[in-house]
């Protein structure tokens, strides 16, 4: 292959054709591993206040309307991470903007574990929220910039379920450590990437070949890929007959590697989401977003407190029926792993929001009658929703071309954490005056909706290379 590869024009088309070409190895793995590193952390952030809460609501006296505020403080933060180091990673490249966000939601959880007061607590979570909004765009673009069309699903949700499974560990830490040590020390687990992570992002990650390749930048991006090619070199696996440059529109590749300022660059990415045929998908993913988030957080963020305050089960109790429930997500996840290259991206949506509905629906009918009730209903209802979850973790970057998929996942992702912002506070409020009925219903409702937009509106993108889907 590196003969073959020796004699071809160095041009953008033909770095990419390689890039498809070359076979899996470990080279990549080592990449998807020390980047997901990172993404276990940031979903052990997301869940650290949740478990949290009951202790510290009883310690400072919190109401509910500072309560939901606090769970909130996170996602407000993380819509800032989003776009902020979303532009820097479209302009200064992926590499350095992984780097910067995840040493900030590293520091900022540790000043967290300090807070000497509800104030110092928001205000840490608010910046670790923008660390942490910054690393999941970032991340899985990288991930799927850096696979090939031939099993992509199945390649970047292998390294996805790292996130649902730094939930579930958040929920077995949050279960047993908060009892026996508090909340300070369980928070301050989530500096631990400063340590662990960052070393092996600066020694091992390099830049993305598909942006070097669209920055015209072709020798950097040539040398990435001959490093993969020798990596596999004598591996019989075959390589992709999916990309076709006669097939692919080349608008994309290359760029132009002059260094505009940050972020009137951005806004011109920004205009390019609703233009070229974009429209439709970003209209389409961010009701997406918006309906599986709203669904997810609402649920999640809530369970413990719920469970404590209105089936009056014991803490410890109270966290373990939260922690079973994120293990049926976490199954819901590994499901959608194994079988979304087989089933395409529109059915598995649209199948998966439909049968969420349904759950929440009978949730509503039946999960109020007893705890145990609830604890069945959680678990069918979340397992569909993490389904959900991260299969748009893989379909959000399939949908824009290299010169604004870090800003087109990282929108999108904004509009999930929006529903993160607004979710909480909905469900406290709800919860308040109309009952935990009135909130299956809404889920119920959100669900029904998404699932016939994804039907009618979705894009299929399996087994197809990132050049063909969105040139």
């Amino acid at each position: 292959m590196g003969d073959f590869a020796s004699h071809m024009a160095l041009t953008g088309e033909s770095i990419i054709a390689r890039l498809e070409d070359a076979p899996l190895t470990s080279w990549q793995i080592k990449l998807r591993l020390v980047v997901g590193t990172a993404t276990f952390f940031n979903a052990f952030e997301v869940l650290a206040i949740a478990y949290a809460l009951p202790e510290l609501k009883a310690q400072w006296h919190l109401t509910q309307a500072q309560s939901g505020f606090l769970l909130s403080a996170l996602f407000v933060g993380e819509i800032i991470g989003a776009l902020l180091f979303g532009m820097i990673a479209e302009t200064r490249g992926r590499r350095a903007a992984l780097i910067g966000c995840t040493a900030l939601y590293s520091a900022m959880s540790l000043a967290a574990s300090l807070a000497p007061n509800y104030h110092w607590l928001v205000a840490a979570r608010l910046l670790t929220g923008i660390g942490l909004g910054a690393e999941v765009p970032i991340a899985v673009t990288y991930i799927s910039e850096i696979a090939k069309a031939q099993g992509r699903g199945r390649f970047v949700l292998l390294y996805e379920l790292v996130f649902p499974l730094g939930l579930l560990a958040g929920a077995l830490l949050g279960w047993w450590f908060i009892l026996h040590f508090g909340w300070r020390p369980f928070l301050a687990i989530g500096a631990l990437p400063a340590v662990l992570v960052l070393p092996m992002m600066i020694r091992f990650v390099p830049e993305s070949p598909r942006w070097l390749v669209h920055r015209g930048r072709l020798s950097e991006a040539d040398a990435i890929v001959r490093r993969i090619e020798a990596a596999s070199a004598g591996s019989t696996t075959p390589g992709s007959t999916l990309w076709n440059t006669t097939e692919a529109r080349v608008t994309d590749l290359p760029g132009k590697s002059n260094d505009k300022p940050i972020f009137p660059f951005s806004f011109a990415i920004l205009s390019g989401l609703f233009s070229q045929g974009y429209g439709r998908r970003t209209a389409m993913l961010w009701t997406m977003y918006f309906c599986c988030f709203f669904m997810n957080y609402g649920l999640v963020t809530w369970l413990p407190t719920l469970y404590h305050g209105l089936f009056h089960l014991s803490l410890s109790d109270s966290l373990r029926n939260a922690m079973i429930t994120q293990a049926a997500g976490f199954s819901g996840t590994l499901t959608t792993a194994l079988a979304i290259d087989l089933v395409g991206r529109r059915i598995w949506f649209s199948t998966a929001f439909l049968l969420a509905a349904a759950a929440f629906f009978n949730l509503g009918v039946n999960g109020l009658e007893s705890a145990n009730h609830m604890l069945v209903g959680g678990c069918i209802s979340f397992y569909f929703v993490s389904a959900i979850s991260i299969g748009m973790i893989l379909y959000a970057p399939e949908l824009y071309p290299t010169r604004m998929r870090v800003i087109g996942v990282s929108l999108g992702y904004a509009v999930s954490i929006l529903a993160g912002i607004v979710a909480p506070m909905a469900v406290g409020l709800i919860v308040d005056t109309a009952g935990l009925g009135m909130i299956f219903a809404i889920f119920a409702c959100l669900g029904a909706l998404a699932g016939a937009i994804c039907l009618i509106f979705a894009v299929e993108t399996r087994n197809r290379s990132l050049e063909l889907i969105s040139p």
